[in-house]
């Protein structure tokens, strides 16, 4: 696993403190399953513009490959 050390400001460190207590969760799994979901929207807004750039320049890619 890939470790990491997120430094927080006090505000956002007792709002992800207060969030975890309430939900019966650990802060680290509340902060992980955060930038999961933030990774997974990123890369479904890449993808997105990569589809919309290879449609629209499909001849173009086409004609480099042959």
């Amino acid at each position: 696993m890939h470790e990491l050390t997120l430094r927080l400001d006090p505000s956002d460190g007792r709002a992800l403190d207060d969030l975890a207590d309430a939900c019966g969760r650990l802060p680290e799994d509340i902060a992980r399953e955060a930038v999961r979901r933030y990774l997974d929207e990123e890369a479904r807004g890449v993808r997105s513009v990569g589809e919309r750039l290879a449609s629209a320049h499909a001849g173009l890619l086409r004609r480099l490959g042959e």
